[in-house]
């Protein structure tokens, strides 16, 4: 037992990392600072839930693949489309291997269990956790756009083109015209 605790406290540094590892594909349009991974996730978590409800889906589930859909970036980086043309695309669910195969097996089937179905697409939670993805790095590029980015419509078309469920949909659409402090409007 000792050893299924240190095994879960490492992994959570490992978790950790991502707290410090920038979404790289924002440099290219001049953003300096851009968020973490770890600051996408959870967005990107918490997006994936609010989708699967307005969907049907299971919620939380959705929520779960989303925590986990980037993590295997604390061994790789984040890398931008633009490597596409000269890496071979790792593979998450071999890097998620690797990484949790000092877990304990509860832990570890869980997380592998995750990986596997975002990877895979194929439930309805996975597709709303997918959109999640997308729509967050629209949301982002939104955000930036209106603090004088100006190159991010890239982002914003592509992220939208990839969108499978109605609610992001519905959603992308409305946040491409809203003003990000629109939340604060009452």
């Amino acid at each position: 037992m000792p050893d299924d605790s240190a095994a879960i406290a490492a992994f959570g540094y490992e978790l950790g990392v991502l707290k410090r590892i920038r979404r790289a594909g924002w440099w290219h349009a001049g953003v300096r600072d851009p968020e973490s991974v770890a600051e996408h996730s959870l967005r990107v978590a918490q997006l994936a839930a609010l989708i699967a409800a307005e969907e049907g889906a299971d919620a939380a589930r959705a929520s779960l693949l989303a925590i986990f859909h980037d993590s295997q970036e604390v061994r790789t980086g984040d890398l931008p489309h633009t490597t596409k043309d000269y890496l071979v695309k790792p593979d998450a669910r071999a890097i998620t291997a690797d990484q949790t195969e000092a877990l304990p097996d509860a832990s570890r089937s869980m997380v592998r269990a995750a990986v596997d179905e975002y990877e895979s697409g194929d439930s309805p939670e996975s597709r709303c956790a997918r959109d999640a993805d997308k729509l967050e790095m629209i949301l982002q590029a939104v955000e930036y756009r209106d603090i004088g980015v100006e190159r991010v419509g890239g982002w914003i078309d592509s992220g939208r083109k990839t969108l499978t469920t109605e609610t992001a949909r519905r959603v992308a659409e409305a946040a491409v015209s809203l003003s990000p402090l629109r939340w604060r409007d009452r």
